[in-house]
């Protein structure tokens, strides 16, 4: 069965290190978004990049670790987005948050229930 909305994709885009509550960004951004019952969130690492700084972060085999660049993607209908959008604004103290208007198509199984 096919499911079709309108909705909100939301970018938070961090570095891999940095950290909110002593614990790493991504990982306590995961955390809030399950507590709000948000429907999905996905955490992508990047190979390189860079941002305000304009420092160019990259993946290298000598270095363990080079403060990747991560993008938490999230989307769900738009109300819900826009309940958690401030509370990522205050909990992001550096790093860029971006909006967009998504149509949400979800494929359910048929014993599936929507």
């Amino acid at each position: 069965m096919k499911i079709s909305t309108k909705g909100l994709l939301l970018r938070i885009f961090v570095g891999e290190d940095d950290r909110i509550d002593g614990k790493l960004a991504y990982k306590k951004i995961l955390e809030i978004l399950r507590e709000y019952d948000i429907a999905g969130a996905t955490v992508l690492r990047g190979i390189m990049g860079y941002g305000a700084s304009s420092r160019i972060h990259k993946s290298s085999i000598l270095a363990l670790s080079s403060d990747l660049p991560i993008v938490i993607e999230v989307v769900d209908q738009e109300d819900k987005i826009q309940l958690i959008l401030p509370i990522m604004e205050d909990l992001i103290p550096s790093g860029l948050i971006t909006l967009e208007k998504v149509q949400i198509i979800k494929y359910l199984s048929n014993n599936q229930k929507h």
